[in-house]
């Protein structure tokens, strides 16, 4: 049951009123989220660099992007939550400071485990950002133009995703790879004045912060994903089963404590009564094991079998960055127009085509433009993914549950990265260990050629494995695009667009 709230109610769930022209805002906040998601996958191409100046292992430095993932996603329920309580400006001005002096530590780093910890670090402070951008965006939007933002916001995310590595490919060659985190400083920098000046300070109003559901989900996140990851590298001894059989259970007590609190759950399962916030949870979860997943085995075979140098291999990247920017804003019209699952069943079904061609490409003597035309025709499907997945998540969520909506579509997103990165780990060493013993730990998986043909063929055929995990959650994703039901937002199917109402809570 809704009620309409009169104007003389206090502002704290609707906040289109405040603002005459959000977009500048918006801009503001997209230069801060850009750069957090550019640092989910700009190490990967500067993978083979690490492993070999600071004789580190590929396991080591998949764990310097697991680390910030983790980081990343265990917080972000409570740091949305946080942003309503205290103000989502302030909490985001609070996270890029934290995240920008971060990065200066891992530039300074030297020794992986140092690069991990101080990525740690960093990973937190991009949980106390980005469920703030999400949130700000919902309330200094009105409904008729909220599916063209988060379309731009969403967009952001998948053109990230693709800069991320080209930037890291340059910046490695050119200056060295301590240089993916020190460019971080002047755009943290511009980052901050630009919010400080154009982003404005909503209202708060207070909550119950469910501590104990944020000590479950936590321990429930660390000891699945550090269990997976490192399960490979313990043969799968009995304390990692232990681990990752306690992490399941943890999540299972987790999800039964949030149908219980009868408080303010961390988690508000009343979100899934939308079936578009559900399906978009398991989209974007998808796209987040992706993002963290693809990137190392494709930099490892370039750099490895092929030889390239960290630029030439970031270069492969191209077609799809291309086609993602160049499709942004035409996909950005229609997310308020067409229905979400035409878009996003496009999109997925598009990018597993040109993945599987990817796939069953990845040979040491192909031609590099059939690599390309395989990374375009991903990108082309990325781009019908990204932004609508985004758009369509938080359209039909009330204000009031705008930070936890925000919170756990984020979350759910960073769920699925860390996810990824920890399987992916798990597969490239398995793969490596079996077609090329040794390869795994040093050596072979570093920055120099493989001169020998046939172990270059291995090589390839084991990055080939490895990749069967993202193109699998292509399949996934494109499944449950199908279940989205047709929206009923202003201006869709011809709907009559309405002037905003001062508030509406459930």
């Amino acid at each position: 049951m809704t009620r309409l709230v009169t104007q003389s109610a206090p502002p704290q769930d609707d906040s289109t009123s405040e603002v005459t022209n959000p977009w500048p805002a918006l801009w503001a906040l997209v230069i801060g989220f850009f750069m957090i998601l550019v640092d989910l996958t700009i190490v990967t191409v500067a993978t083979p660099t690490i492993i070999e100046d600071l004789d580190a292992s590929v396991n080591d430095v998949v764990w310097v992007t697991s680390a910030y993932m983790l980081a990343y996603a265990v917080p972000v329920l409570i740091t949305g939550r946080l942003g309503d309580r205290f103000g989502s400006k302030n909490l985001y001005l609070a996270g890029l400071t934290v995240f920008t002096l971060a990065s200066l530590w891992c530039g300074l780093t030297t020794t992986v485990e140092a690069l991990i910890v101080a990525r740690i670090v960093q990973g937190f402070g991009a949980s106390m950002m980005t469920p703030q951008t999400m949130a700000i965006i919902t309330r200094i939007f009105p409904p008729a133009q909220r599916g063209s933002a988060m379309a731009v916001w969403g967009a952001t995310a998948g053109v990230a995703m693709v800069v991320g590595p080209i930037l890291g490919g340059v910046l490695t060659d050119g200056l060295g790879w301590e240089w993916i985190f020190f460019v971080n400083i002047p755009v943290g920098i511009v980052a901050f004045a630009m919010a400080w000046r154009r982003v404005p300070a909503l209202p708060t109003h207070a909550h119950s912060f469910d501590w104990l559901g944020v000590a479950l989900s936590g321990a429930a996140m660390f000891l699945l994903c550090f269990g997976i990851q490192e399960g490979h590298q313990e043969d799968w001894a009995g304390w990692i089963v232990a681990m990752i059989t306690a992490g399941a259970v943890l999540l299972a007590i987790f999800i039964l404590w949030q149908r219980l609190n009868r408080a303010e759950p961390l988690v508000p399962l009343s979100l899934f009564k939308d079936r578009n916030f559900s399906v978009s949870t398991v989209a974007i979860a998808c796209m987040g094991s992706i993002a963290a997943a693809f990137g190392f085995p494709l930099m490892l075979y370039a750099q490895a079998v092929r030889g390239y140098s960290p630029t030439e291999a970031a270069l492969l990247m191209v077609p799809m960055a291309v086609m993602s920017i160049f499709l942004a804003r035409p996909i950005g019209r229609l997310t308020d127009r067409l229905h979400p699952r035409l878009i996003t069943g496009f999109g997925f079904a598009v990018s597993l085509f040109g993945f599987l061609l990817l796939l069953w490409r990845l040979q040491p003597d192909v031609a590099v433009w059939e690599l390309g035309v395989a990374m375009g025709v991903v990108g082309v499907g990325n781009a019908c993914i990204w932004a609508p997945t985004a758009a369509t998540a938080n359209r039909n969520l009330p204000m009031s549950l705008a930070g936890a909506g925000a919170g756990v579509y984020n979350a759910t997103r960073q769920v699925g990265s860390v996810l990824g990165a920890a399987a992916i780990a798990v597969l490239m060493d398995s793969r490596l260990a079996h077609y090329l013993p040794g390869a795994a730990a040093h050596g072979d998986a570093g920055a120099d050629k493989i001169a020998d043909p046939h172990a270059a063929a291995l090589f390839s055929n084991a990055m080939q494995d490895a990749l069967w995990l993202p193109a699998s959650m292509y399949a996934v994703g494109l499944v449950a695009v199908l279940f989205y039901e047709a929206p009923k937002h202003a201006g869709f199917g011809g709907a009559p667009v309405a002037a905003p109402a001062a508030g509406i809570k459930e």
